[in-house]
């Protein structure tokens, strides 16, 4: 078996420090066996590196409760009041402490620091140094569209729990409150991440614990994800992709008519850099895979040594050098690890074995708008490869899943298979077999969209915008998140309102068959 990853630390100054480092418990739990042993392994491991630890628990289900009312933001706050009533005496003289979540906790927590400090509620530094985030749903996950009562018997998740369905709202792909969020972090300077800040850590696997397997439900197997959430979606380091149709000029084929067909790039921007590391061997949840609940309190436990050590680097990082030179190393450790994981095999008794390829993933979530602020739910998104931007052109196998937001049907969420959009070489197994030819690729990306409605009196015109190998590039990054905000232009026919003379004698006027008219066009 291959030996587990390891993170470089000497670079990372050791020193001896008493280190405040508080787990974040979910609302369902009356007890401190969410993480298993590892606070214990860390507090004994953290010894030898310099380190003491004070390990606080703060348990969420003893602010507020589970109930459909309650959204992300009230938990938010019920996280604050956990804080002021259980580390005052820690934070008194100036200690911060240093935080570790599970799952819905990292999207908690950012909320947390986002709302009282990222922007300015509150005055002073954060009092949290460190966020050390143990695959979080930072973009949510496909498996809350099932609803609550689907989710709470998935054992890999809940554990038989029934969520509220306030929270499932935010955790939908796409959710308005996620995207903002996860807007503000991507258009955001990286200033925060500082000395003075906080320095944020992802942590997650991409092995799933076949146990846990759900056969009527196909996310809880799905390649790229830990069983719950995505890689793609626990990556802080996603983008936006702003697109904008072009103003409307005369269609020389149809006169009074307009043409929009352009989509033109409005602005595109990627989040600062931010550290994650994907982990060799761990799904979400589970005693033997599980990202936390797998750490065994004897040093003997080679199986979750990476998992450690890796927390024990996070500590350590104090300066914006050293949490650079981490982002670094944790990427090269990723990239290893997804390499030399890419094929699994599952040995069957009489028939043929079963492969799986975990190639790399990308997730695009598109929300589409007019230039009026109005959302736009009825629409035909194509995405085209190739120099004719041909829909027929794109690879076969490149499509894992799409799914639109239930609440905001505006916005929908592409997953795609990144290695066979950009194009990877064979898979072969130990004797030599070709078990997956190399793939060419798709070589560039474009996007068509047809709105509706695209007659009658308010109207939308379809526009594209066309294949080429910078969109791909810059929309389908490994392991992460695009957010592609498309702004349509909004056509509105002088039909729509009509002033005229009082007829004598109070004739009525017919306005039943009144026809739109020319369109009112607006061409800056």
């Amino acid at each position: 078996m291959p030996a587990p990853t390891t993170i470089n630390t000497t670079a990372i100054k050791e020193q001896s420090r008493n280190l405040c480092v508080v787990f974040v418990h979910g609302w369902s739990v009356t007890n401190t066996d969410t993480y298993g042993a590892l606070p214990e392994r860390l507090r004994l491991e953290a010894a030898s590196a310099g380190l003491v630890l004070q390990v606080e628990d703060i348990f969420l289900g003893r602010y507020i409760s589970f109930h459909d009312e309650v959204q992300l933001s009230d938990i938010t706050h019920a996280f604050d009041c956990a804080i002021h009533d259980q580390l005052s005496a820690v934070l008194a003289d100036g200690t911060r402490f240093i935080c570790i979540t599970h799952s819905t906790g990292g999207p908690v927590v950012r909320d947390w620091w986002h709302r009282y400090y990222q922007q300015r509620a509150r005055a002073g530094i954060c009092p949290m140094s460190h966020l050390i985030m143990l695959a979080p749903a930072n973009y949510g996950s496909a498996l809350a569209q099932l609803g609550k009562q689907r989710i709470g018997r998935l054992k890999a998740w809940m554990g038989g729990v029934e969520p509220g369905q306030g929270v499932l709202d935010w955790l939908e792909l796409g959710s308005n409150a996620s995207w903002d969020l996860n807007t503000d972090w991507i258009m955001s300077d990286g200033s925060q991440i500082a000395p003075d800040g906080c320095f944020p850590f992802v942590l997650t696997g991409q092995s799933i614990d076949r146990a846990f397997y759900d056969n009527l439900n196909t996310y809880t197997g799905e390649i790229g994800s830990d069983g719950v959430v995505r890689t793609a979606a626990a990556h802080l380091q996603g983008a936006y992709l702003g697109l904008v149709q072009e103003p409307p000029k005369p269609d020389p084929a149809q006169p009074g008519m307009y043409l929009a067909a352009t989509l033109e790039v409005g602005k595109y921007q990627q989040a600062p850099q931010s550290a994650l590391l994907v982990l060799a061997g761990k799904s979400h949840s589970g005693e033997k895979m599980g990202i936390m609940r797998s750490v065994q309190a004897a040093s003997s436990d080679t199986q979750s040594a990476a998992t450690v050590a890796a927390i024990l680097a996070c500590l350590q990082v104090q300066t914006s050098a050293q949490y650079a030179n981490l982002c670094a190393e944790f990427a090269i450790a990723t990239e290893q690890v997804q390499a030399r994981k890419v094929l699994e095999t599952e040995k069957h008794f009489l028939i043929a074995d079963t492969h799986f390829f975990h190639d790399k993933h990308a997730m695009l979530i598109f929300r589409v708008r007019d230039d009026q602020g109005h959302a736009i739910s009825d629409f035909d998104l194509l995405l085209t490869a190739g120099p004719e931007a041909d829909p027929n052109h794109l690879p076969q196998g490149f499509f894992v899943d799409r799914q639109r937001n239930q609440r905001n049907p505006e916005v929908i969420t592409y997953y795609f298979n990144r290695d066979v959009m950009k194009g990877c070489d064979a898979i072969v197994d130990d004797e030599g077999n070709i078990l997956r030819a190399a793939l060419p690729g798709a070589g560039m990306l474009g996007f068509k969209i047809i709105a509706r409605p695209d007659t009658g009196f308010v109207h939308y015109l379809p526009c594209e915008i066309k294949a080429t190998k910078e969109m791909l590039e810059s929309a389908l990054r490994r392991n992460s998140t695009t957010l592609i905000d498309i702004r349509l232009r909004r056509i509105v026919h002088k039909e729509v309102f009509r002033s005229g003379p009082l007829l004598a004698g109070g004739q009525s006027v017919d306005f039943a068959n009144v026809q739109p008219g020319p369109e009112i066009v607006d061409t800056k």
